[in-house]
Protein backbone atom coordinates (compact mmCIF):
# COMPACT_ATOMS: atom_id res chain seq x y z
CA UNK A 1 0.00 0.00 0.00
CA UNK A 2 1.23 3.70 -0.84
CA UNK A 3 1.94 6.01 1.54
CA UNK A 4 -0.38 8.35 -0.18
CA UNK A 5 -3.50 5.94 0.41
CA UNK A 6 -2.34 5.11 4.01
CA UNK A 7 -2.54 8.82 4.54
CA UNK A 8 -6.17 7.92 4.38
CA UNK A 9 -7.22 5.05 6.84
CA UNK A 10 -8.09 4.91 10.17
CA UNK A 11 -10.22 6.91 12.87
CA UNK A 12 -12.15 9.94 11.56
CA UNK A 13 -12.20 11.96 15.10
CA UNK A 14 -10.28 15.08 12.97
CA UNK A 15 -12.95 15.64 10.14
CA UNK A 16 -14.62 18.33 10.12
CA UNK A 17 -13.56 19.32 14.04
CA UNK A 18 -10.90 19.93 16.33
CA UNK A 19 -7.80 19.71 14.26
CA UNK A 20 -8.86 19.73 10.81
CA UNK A 21 -9.41 23.87 11.97
CA UNK A 22 -5.73 24.12 12.37
CA UNK A 23 -4.93 22.36 8.62
CA UNK A 24 -7.17 24.98 7.27
CA UNK A 25 -5.28 27.73 8.84
CA UNK A 26 -2.62 26.31 7.49
CA UNK A 27 -3.77 26.15 3.91
CA UNK A 28 -4.54 29.43 4.48
CA UNK A 29 -1.32 30.20 5.23
CA UNK A 30 -0.01 27.81 2.23
CA UNK A 31 -2.12 29.57 -0.60
CA UNK A 32 -0.62 33.06 1.01
CA UNK A 33 3.04 31.99 0.74
CA UNK A 34 2.48 29.83 -3.05
CA UNK A 35 0.02 31.24 -5.26
CA UNK A 36 0.12 34.87 -3.71
CA UNK A 37 4.51 35.48 -3.77
CA UNK A 38 4.34 35.83 -7.91
CA UNK A 39 2.86 39.20 -7.69
CA UNK A 40 5.33 40.50 -5.92
CA UNK A 41 7.84 40.25 -8.75
CA UNK A 42 7.11 43.76 -10.44
CA UNK A 43 8.37 45.34 -7.50
CA UNK A 44 12.01 43.68 -8.41
CA UNK A 45 11.27 44.45 -12.18
CA UNK A 46 13.56 47.61 -12.54
CA UNK A 47 16.22 46.70 -10.13
CA UNK A 48 16.80 43.24 -12.00
CA UNK A 49 16.87 45.09 -15.52
CA UNK A 50 19.61 47.28 -14.42
CA UNK A 51 21.46 44.85 -12.69
CA UNK A 52 21.52 42.84 -15.76
CA UNK A 53 21.14 45.00 -18.33
CA UNK A 54 18.22 42.65 -19.75
CA UNK A 55 15.26 43.94 -21.73
CA UNK A 56 11.33 43.68 -20.48
CA UNK A 57 11.71 40.50 -22.60
CA UNK A 58 14.17 39.03 -20.89
CA UNK A 59 13.11 40.17 -17.66
CA UNK A 60 9.64 38.85 -17.90
CA UNK A 61 11.08 35.24 -18.55
CA UNK A 62 11.75 34.61 -14.77
CA UNK A 63 7.74 35.27 -13.13
CA UNK A 64 6.49 33.86 -16.69
CA UNK A 65 8.34 30.30 -15.98
CA UNK A 66 7.53 30.39 -12.06
CA UNK A 67 3.55 30.88 -12.65
CA UNK A 68 3.32 28.59 -15.14
CA UNK A 69 4.95 25.51 -13.41
CA UNK A 70 3.11 26.80 -10.41
CA UNK A 71 0.11 26.03 -12.40
CA UNK A 72 1.32 23.79 -14.60
CA UNK A 73 3.01 20.91 -12.32
CA UNK A 74 -0.28 19.63 -10.98
CA UNK A 75 0.11 16.35 -12.77
CA UNK A 76 3.63 15.69 -11.40
CA UNK A 77 2.14 16.69 -8.04
CA UNK A 78 -0.65 14.01 -7.98
CA UNK A 79 1.45 11.49 -8.66
CA UNK A 80 3.53 12.34 -6.07
CA UNK A 81 0.74 13.00 -3.81
CA UNK A 82 -0.50 9.07 -4.51
CA UNK A 83 3.05 7.72 -3.77
CA UNK A 84 4.25 9.70 -0.68
CA UNK A 85 1.26 11.45 0.99
CA UNK A 86 0.56 15.34 1.07
CA UNK A 87 2.02 16.13 4.10
CA UNK A 88 5.64 15.10 2.18
CA UNK A 89 5.01 16.79 -0.90
CA UNK A 90 3.80 20.13 0.85
CA UNK A 91 7.22 19.79 3.13
CA UNK A 92 9.49 18.73 -0.38
CA UNK A 93 7.23 21.93 -2.06
CA UNK A 94 8.63 24.43 0.71
CA UNK A 95 12.34 22.69 0.59
CA UNK A 96 12.32 23.35 -2.97
CA UNK A 97 10.71 26.82 -2.75
CA UNK A 98 13.26 28.17 -0.39
CA UNK A 99 16.14 26.28 -1.84
CA UNK A 100 15.28 28.07 -5.17
CA UNK A 101 14.73 32.09 -3.89
CA UNK A 102 17.58 31.82 -1.21
CA UNK A 103 19.96 30.30 -4.65
CA UNK A 104 18.14 33.39 -7.11
CA UNK A 105 19.92 35.70 -4.26
CA UNK A 106 23.70 34.83 -5.89
CA UNK A 107 22.96 34.53 -9.62
CA UNK A 108 25.02 36.40 -12.00
CA UNK A 109 23.10 36.67 -14.47
CA UNK A 110 18.98 36.86 -16.00
CA UNK A 111 19.25 33.31 -16.71
CA UNK A 112 20.34 31.56 -13.53
CA UNK A 113 17.09 33.09 -12.09
CA UNK A 114 15.11 31.41 -14.86
CA UNK A 115 16.36 28.13 -13.22
CA UNK A 116 16.58 29.13 -9.65
CA UNK A 117 13.70 31.12 -9.14
CA UNK A 118 11.01 30.35 -12.10
CA UNK A 119 11.80 26.71 -12.03
CA UNK A 120 12.82 25.30 -8.39
CA UNK A 121 10.76 28.09 -7.02
CA UNK A 122 7.75 27.58 -9.40
CA UNK A 123 7.51 23.46 -8.85
CA UNK A 124 8.13 24.10 -4.78
CA UNK A 125 5.18 26.50 -4.65
CA UNK A 126 3.28 24.09 -6.89
CA UNK A 127 3.68 21.26 -5.05
CA UNK A 128 3.03 22.70 -1.26
CA UNK A 129 -0.39 25.03 -3.34
CA UNK A 130 -1.51 21.45 -4.87
CA UNK A 131 -1.25 19.30 -2.23
CA UNK A 132 -2.18 21.53 0.57
CA UNK A 133 -5.75 21.32 -1.64
CA UNK A 134 -5.64 18.07 -1.65
CA UNK A 135 -5.65 17.37 1.81
CA UNK A 136 -8.54 19.80 2.62
CA UNK A 137 -10.65 16.95 0.99
CA UNK A 138 -9.50 14.55 3.70
CA UNK A 139 -9.87 16.50 6.71
CA UNK A 140 -13.10 18.07 5.28
CA UNK A 141 -16.70 16.62 4.06
CA UNK A 142 -19.69 18.67 6.28
CA UNK A 143 -17.66 21.88 5.51
CA UNK A 144 -15.79 21.38 2.41
CA UNK A 145 -16.99 23.42 0.29
CA UNK A 146 -16.51 26.85 3.57
CA UNK A 147 -13.10 25.23 3.94
CA UNK A 148 -12.06 25.54 0.36
CA UNK A 149 -13.52 29.15 0.05
CA UNK A 150 -11.84 30.27 3.51
CA UNK A 151 -8.20 28.34 2.42
CA UNK A 152 -8.60 31.15 -1.05
CA UNK A 153 -8.73 34.09 0.92
CA UNK A 154 -5.20 33.11 1.70
CA UNK A 155 -4.11 34.35 -1.73
CA UNK A 156 -5.54 37.29 -0.96
CA UNK A 157 -3.66 38.45 1.72
CA UNK A 158 -0.41 36.90 -0.21
CA UNK A 159 -1.67 39.54 -2.94
CA UNK A 160 -1.98 42.38 0.41
CA UNK A 161 1.40 42.05 2.18
CA UNK A 162 4.22 40.34 -0.48
CA UNK A 163 4.16 43.78 -2.59
CA UNK A 164 4.15 45.68 0.66
CA UNK A 165 6.92 43.44 1.92
CA UNK A 166 8.91 43.46 -1.14
CA UNK A 167 9.47 46.97 -1.39
CA UNK A 168 10.27 47.65 2.24
CA UNK A 169 13.10 44.65 1.97
CA UNK A 170 13.87 46.11 -1.17
CA UNK A 171 14.23 49.96 -0.05
CA UNK A 172 16.64 48.49 3.00
CA UNK A 173 18.32 45.37 1.67
CA UNK A 174 18.55 45.60 -2.02
CA UNK A 175 17.05 42.70 -4.40
CA UNK A 176 19.71 39.81 -3.33
CA UNK A 177 19.36 40.07 0.65
CA UNK A 178 15.54 40.83 -0.15
CA UNK A 179 15.35 37.47 -1.98
CA UNK A 180 17.63 35.77 0.70
CA UNK A 181 14.88 36.47 3.55
CA UNK A 182 12.45 35.07 1.02
CA UNK A 183 13.73 31.99 0.83
CA UNK A 184 13.75 31.86 4.76
CA UNK A 185 9.83 32.88 4.53
CA UNK A 186 8.87 30.67 2.00
CA UNK A 187 10.83 27.73 4.44
CA UNK A 188 6.98 28.10 6.58
CA UNK A 189 5.67 26.25 3.78
CA UNK A 190 7.57 22.82 5.45
CA UNK A 191 6.27 24.11 9.05
CA UNK A 192 2.59 24.57 7.38
CA UNK A 193 2.99 20.44 5.72
CA UNK A 194 4.30 19.54 9.13
CA UNK A 195 1.03 20.56 10.80
CA UNK A 196 -1.23 18.36 8.13
CA UNK A 197 -0.56 14.85 9.77
CA UNK A 198 -1.70 12.02 7.94
CA UNK A 199 -5.55 11.08 9.04
CA UNK A 200 -7.32 8.28 8.83
CA UNK A 201 -10.33 8.26 7.67
CA UNK A 202 -13.72 5.92 8.41
CA UNK A 203 -14.55 3.38 5.34
CA UNK A 204 -16.42 4.80 2.57
CA UNK A 205 -15.73 8.47 3.21
CA UNK A 206 -12.48 9.12 1.37
CA UNK A 207 -12.90 11.52 -2.13
CA UNK A 208 -13.65 10.69 -4.94
CA UNK A 209 -9.56 10.60 -6.60
CA UNK A 210 -8.18 8.43 -3.30
CA UNK A 211 -10.74 5.66 -3.79
CA UNK A 212 -8.99 2.55 -5.47
CA UNK A 213 -9.42 1.80 -8.99
CA UNK A 214 -9.41 -0.99 -11.25
CA UNK A 215 -6.07 -0.22 -13.91
CA UNK A 216 -7.87 -0.50 -17.09
CA UNK A 217 -5.15 -2.85 -18.71
CA UNK A 218 -5.29 -5.64 -16.22
CA UNK A 219 -7.81 -8.03 -17.79
CA UNK A 220 -6.04 -8.12 -21.02
CA UNK A 221 -2.54 -8.92 -18.63
CA UNK A 222 -4.79 -11.30 -17.09
CA UNK A 223 -5.59 -12.81 -20.50
CA UNK A 224 -2.15 -13.17 -21.80
CA UNK A 225 -1.03 -14.72 -19.24
CA UNK A 226 -3.89 -17.13 -18.79
CA UNK A 227 -3.26 -18.20 -22.73
CA UNK A 228 0.43 -18.88 -21.16
CA UNK A 229 2.15 -16.28 -21.88
CA UNK A 230 5.18 -15.78 -19.78
CA UNK A 231 5.43 -12.04 -17.75
CA UNK A 232 8.93 -12.04 -18.68
CA UNK A 233 7.90 -12.38 -22.38
CA UNK A 234 9.83 -9.12 -24.16
CA UNK A 235 6.33 -8.37 -26.09
CA UNK A 236 4.33 -8.18 -22.65
CA UNK A 237 6.23 -6.18 -21.40
CA UNK A 238 6.59 -3.72 -23.97
CA UNK A 239 2.51 -3.94 -24.24
CA UNK A 240 2.44 -3.51 -20.58
CA UNK A 241 4.61 -0.32 -20.36
CA UNK A 242 2.53 0.93 -22.90
CA UNK A 243 -0.38 0.07 -21.55
CA UNK A 244 1.11 1.54 -17.96
CA UNK A 245 1.81 4.89 -19.96
CA UNK A 246 -1.54 5.44 -21.54
CA UNK A 247 -3.48 4.63 -18.39
CA UNK A 248 -0.94 7.73 -16.87
CA UNK A 249 -2.05 9.94 -19.64
CA UNK A 250 -5.58 8.78 -19.43
CA UNK A 251 -5.65 9.81 -16.31
CA UNK A 252 -3.65 12.96 -15.38
CA UNK A 253 -4.79 14.28 -19.31
CA UNK A 254 -8.21 14.01 -20.30
CA UNK A 255 -7.50 14.12 -24.18
CA UNK A 256 -10.84 11.82 -24.60
CA UNK A 257 -12.57 14.25 -22.62
CA UNK A 258 -11.56 17.18 -24.93
CA UNK A 259 -12.36 15.60 -27.80
CA UNK A 260 -15.72 14.07 -26.89
CA UNK A 261 -16.78 17.17 -24.10
CA UNK A 262 -18.17 20.22 -26.76
CA UNK A 263 -18.31 22.92 -23.18
CA UNK A 264 -15.30 21.28 -21.78
CA UNK A 265 -13.31 21.93 -25.31
CA UNK A 266 -14.90 25.52 -25.44
CA UNK A 267 -14.06 26.33 -21.69
CA UNK A 268 -10.21 24.86 -22.05
CA UNK A 269 -9.76 26.78 -25.25
CA UNK A 270 -11.46 29.89 -23.95
CA UNK A 271 -9.27 29.88 -20.51
CA UNK A 272 -5.73 29.40 -22.35
CA UNK A 273 -6.07 32.35 -24.99
CA UNK A 274 -7.81 34.28 -21.74
CA UNK A 275 -4.43 34.12 -19.86
CA UNK A 276 -2.72 35.13 -22.66
CA UNK A 277 -4.29 38.52 -21.38
CA UNK A 278 -4.76 37.94 -17.26
CA UNK A 279 -1.18 38.03 -16.13
CA UNK A 280 0.45 41.29 -18.09
CA UNK A 281 -0.74 43.57 -15.68
CA UNK A 282 0.30 41.44 -12.82
CA UNK A 283 3.84 41.76 -14.37
CA UNK A 284 4.00 45.46 -15.89
CA UNK A 285 1.61 47.12 -13.99
CA UNK A 286 4.78 48.67 -11.29
CA UNK A 287 7.06 49.14 -14.15
CA UNK A 288 4.07 50.86 -16.16
CA UNK A 289 3.49 53.16 -12.88
CA UNK A 290 7.31 53.41 -11.98
CA UNK A 291 7.80 54.62 -15.76
CA UNK A 292 5.39 57.20 -15.50
CA UNK A 293 7.25 58.89 -12.59
CA UNK A 294 4.89 57.07 -9.31
CA UNK A 295 6.76 56.54 -6.33
CA UNK A 296 8.18 53.45 -5.57
CA UNK A 297 6.36 52.73 -2.96
CA UNK A 298 2.92 54.01 -4.16
CA UNK A 299 3.73 51.71 -7.04
CA UNK A 300 3.75 48.42 -4.99
CA UNK A 301 0.85 49.57 -3.54
CA UNK A 302 -1.40 49.14 -6.33
CA UNK A 303 -1.33 45.19 -6.08
CA UNK A 304 -1.61 45.44 -2.46
CA UNK A 305 -5.16 47.59 -3.34
CA UNK A 306 -5.95 44.44 -5.70
CA UNK A 307 -5.36 41.94 -2.83
CA UNK A 308 -7.30 43.37 -0.18
CA UNK A 309 -10.23 44.25 -1.77
CA UNK A 310 -10.15 40.82 -3.29
CA UNK A 311 -10.19 39.19 0.53
CA UNK A 312 -13.66 40.53 0.72
CA UNK A 313 -14.91 40.43 -2.99
CA UNK A 314 -13.86 36.74 -3.44
CA UNK A 315 -16.17 34.67 -1.07
CA UNK A 316 -19.06 37.25 -1.55
CA UNK A 317 -19.01 36.38 -5.87
CA UNK A 318 -18.68 32.38 -4.36
CA UNK A 319 -21.38 32.41 -2.40
CA UNK A 320 -23.63 34.58 -5.11
CA UNK A 321 -22.13 31.82 -7.87
CA UNK A 322 -23.60 29.01 -5.53
CA UNK A 323 -27.24 30.54 -5.96
CA UNK A 324 -29.76 28.34 -7.52
CA UNK A 325 -30.22 31.40 -9.70
CA UNK A 326 -26.85 30.84 -11.15
CA UNK A 327 -27.00 27.06 -11.90
CA UNK A 328 -25.80 26.31 -15.45
CA UNK A 329 -25.77 29.97 -15.75
CA UNK A 330 -22.04 30.28 -14.33
CA UNK A 331 -20.29 30.05 -17.68
CA UNK A 332 -22.07 33.82 -18.63
CA UNK A 333 -20.92 34.82 -15.00
CA UNK A 334 -17.54 34.12 -15.50
CA UNK A 335 -17.92 35.49 -19.03
CA UNK A 336 -19.20 38.69 -18.06
CA UNK A 337 -16.37 39.15 -14.80
CA UNK A 338 -13.58 38.37 -18.38
CA UNK A 339 -15.01 41.27 -20.33
CA UNK A 340 -15.16 43.29 -17.56
CA UNK A 341 -11.26 42.74 -16.89
CA UNK A 342 -10.56 43.24 -20.37
CA UNK A 343 -12.14 46.78 -20.39
CA UNK A 344 -11.14 48.23 -17.48
CA UNK A 345 -7.40 48.11 -18.63
CA UNK A 346 -8.50 51.04 -21.38
CA UNK A 347 -8.43 53.28 -17.82
CA UNK A 348 -4.89 52.72 -17.76
CA UNK A 349 -4.15 53.90 -20.96
CA UNK A 350 -6.71 56.99 -20.63
CA UNK A 351 -3.95 57.91 -18.13
CA UNK A 352 -1.25 56.85 -15.53
CA UNK A 353 -1.63 59.49 -12.55
CA UNK A 354 -1.61 57.75 -9.56
CA UNK A 355 -5.74 58.42 -8.39
CA UNK A 356 -6.26 56.90 -12.09
CA UNK A 357 -4.34 53.33 -11.42
CA UNK A 358 -5.73 53.49 -7.77
CA UNK A 359 -9.25 53.54 -9.81
CA UNK A 360 -8.54 51.14 -12.36
CA UNK A 361 -7.18 48.28 -9.68
CA UNK A 362 -10.24 48.59 -7.67
CA UNK A 363 -12.56 47.98 -10.81
CA UNK A 364 -10.33 45.22 -11.61
CA UNK A 365 -10.18 43.52 -8.77
CA UNK A 366 -13.37 43.39 -8.61
CA UNK A 367 -13.28 41.39 -11.97
CA UNK A 368 -10.94 39.59 -10.87
CA UNK A 369 -12.49 38.08 -7.81
CA UNK A 370 -15.21 36.83 -10.25
CA UNK A 371 -12.87 35.35 -12.32
CA UNK A 372 -10.78 33.54 -9.38
CA UNK A 373 -13.85 32.37 -7.57
CA UNK A 374 -15.37 31.13 -10.47
CA UNK A 375 -12.71 29.02 -12.22
CA UNK A 376 -13.29 25.70 -10.77
CA UNK A 377 -16.71 25.94 -10.00
CA UNK A 378 -17.50 26.37 -14.38
CA UNK A 379 -15.28 23.68 -14.92
CA UNK A 380 -17.20 21.36 -12.20
CA UNK A 381 -20.13 22.41 -14.46
CA UNK A 382 -19.00 21.08 -17.76
CA UNK A 383 -17.01 17.86 -16.64
CA UNK A 384 -18.54 14.97 -14.64
CA UNK A 385 -16.73 14.50 -11.06
CA UNK A 386 -15.76 11.28 -11.71
CA UNK A 387 -13.08 12.70 -14.40
CA UNK A 388 -12.48 16.12 -12.73
CA UNK A 389 -9.12 15.33 -11.75
CA UNK A 390 -8.22 14.72 -15.08
CA UNK A 391 -9.66 17.28 -16.37
CA UNK A 392 -7.74 19.74 -14.16
CA UNK A 393 -4.65 18.55 -15.23
CA UNK A 394 -4.92 18.78 -19.08
CA UNK A 395 -6.64 22.34 -17.97
CA UNK A 396 -3.54 23.28 -15.76
CA UNK A 397 -1.41 22.27 -18.67
CA UNK A 398 -3.21 24.28 -21.24
CA UNK A 399 -2.97 27.26 -19.39
CA UNK A 400 0.70 26.75 -18.06
CA UNK A 401 2.07 27.16 -21.51
CA UNK A 402 0.11 31.01 -22.15
CA UNK A 403 1.14 31.91 -19.09
CA UNK A 404 4.55 31.17 -19.93
CA UNK A 405 4.82 32.89 -23.47
CA UNK A 406 2.21 35.88 -22.65
CA UNK A 407 4.64 37.86 -20.94
CA UNK A 408 7.48 37.62 -22.72
CA UNK A 409 6.06 38.30 -25.95
CA UNK A 410 4.29 41.55 -24.54
CA UNK A 411 7.80 42.40 -23.09
CA UNK A 412 9.52 42.11 -26.48
CA UNK A 413 6.45 44.45 -28.03
CA UNK A 414 7.08 46.81 -25.44
CA UNK A 415 11.22 46.91 -25.88
CA UNK A 416 10.12 47.40 -30.18
CA UNK A 417 7.96 50.02 -29.33
CA UNK A 418 9.15 51.81 -26.20
CA UNK A 419 5.52 52.35 -24.85
CA UNK A 420 3.83 50.29 -21.68
CA UNK A 421 0.36 51.36 -23.59
CA UNK A 422 0.85 47.91 -25.06
CA UNK A 423 0.70 45.61 -22.22
CA UNK A 424 -2.77 46.67 -22.03
CA UNK A 425 -4.07 47.26 -25.18
CA UNK A 426 -2.84 43.05 -25.42
CA UNK A 427 -4.16 42.60 -22.06
CA UNK A 428 -7.63 44.12 -23.88
CA UNK A 429 -7.55 42.24 -26.67
CA UNK A 430 -7.05 38.75 -25.19
CA UNK A 431 -9.49 38.85 -22.62
CA UNK A 432 -12.34 40.47 -24.29
CA UNK A 433 -11.81 38.01 -27.16
CA UNK A 434 -11.80 35.28 -24.57
CA UNK A 435 -15.26 36.43 -23.19
CA UNK A 436 -17.35 36.78 -26.26
CA UNK A 437 -15.74 33.22 -27.37
CA UNK A 438 -17.29 31.66 -24.57
CA UNK A 439 -20.13 33.78 -23.93
CA UNK A 440 -21.44 33.22 -27.52
CA UNK A 441 -19.96 29.73 -27.98
CA UNK A 442 -22.13 28.66 -24.85
CA UNK A 443 -25.22 30.00 -25.90
CA UNK A 444 -24.93 28.75 -29.35
CA UNK A 445 -24.04 25.23 -27.59
CA UNK A 446 -26.87 25.67 -25.08
CA UNK A 447 -29.52 26.34 -28.50
CA UNK A 448 -27.74 23.70 -30.18
CA UNK A 449 -28.68 21.05 -27.43
CA UNK A 450 -32.54 22.44 -26.99
CA UNK A 451 -33.17 22.08 -30.90
CA UNK A 452 -32.13 18.42 -30.70
CA UNK A 453 -33.92 17.90 -27.18
CA UNK A 454 -36.91 19.56 -28.87
CA UNK A 455 -36.90 17.18 -32.25
CA UNK A 456 -36.15 14.48 -30.73
CA UNK A 457 -39.34 15.23 -28.42
CA UNK A 458 -40.96 15.93 -31.68
CA UNK A 459 -39.78 12.58 -32.93
CA UNK A 460 -41.26 10.58 -29.88
CA UNK A 461 -44.83 11.69 -29.29
CA UNK A 462 -46.46 10.56 -32.63
CA UNK A 463 -44.61 7.40 -31.92
CA UNK A 464 -46.65 7.28 -28.90
CA UNK A 465 -49.20 8.27 -30.39
CA UNK A 466 -49.39 5.79 -33.31
CA UNK A 467 -48.71 3.43 -30.61
CA UNK A 468 -51.66 4.29 -28.48
CA UNK A 469 -54.39 4.18 -31.88
CA UNK A 470 -53.44 0.86 -32.80
CA UNK A 471 -53.38 -0.82 -28.98
CA UNK A 472 -57.34 0.80 -29.30
CA UNK A 473 -58.53 -0.70 -32.65
CA UNK A 474 -58.40 -4.66 -31.46
CA UNK A 475 -60.85 -3.16 -28.79
CA UNK A 476 -62.89 -1.54 -30.95
CA UNK A 477 -63.34 -4.38 -33.21
CA UNK A 478 -64.42 -6.63 -30.70
CA UNK A 479 -66.87 -4.24 -29.21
Amino acid sequence: MSQGEAAGRGTAKSQDQGWAWMVLLAAVLLQGLTLGFPCCIGVFFTDLQHEFQASNSQTSWFPSIMVAVLHGGGPLCSILVKRFGCRFVVMLGGLLSGLGMVSSSFCKSISQLYLTAGLITGLGSCFSFQAGVTVLGYYFVRWRTLANAVASTGVSLGFTLWPLLSQYLLDEMGWRNTFLIFGGILLNCCVCGAIMRPIQLASGSLPQSAKPEEEPGSRAEEAQLSNGASPHHPMLQQHTRRTKCFQVLQKYLAFDIFCQNKGYQIYTIGVAWMMMGFALPHVYLVPYAIHNEVEERKAALLISIIGFINIFIRPFTGLLSGHRVFTGRRIYLFSLAVLLCGLSNFICIISAEFSVLILYCVILSIAMSGVGALTFQVLMDVVEMDRFSSALGLFTILESITLLIAPPLTGLLVDITSDFHYVFYNSSFFLITAALFMGLSFCALEKKNKLREASKAHLDNPSRYQHSKTSTEPKAENQ
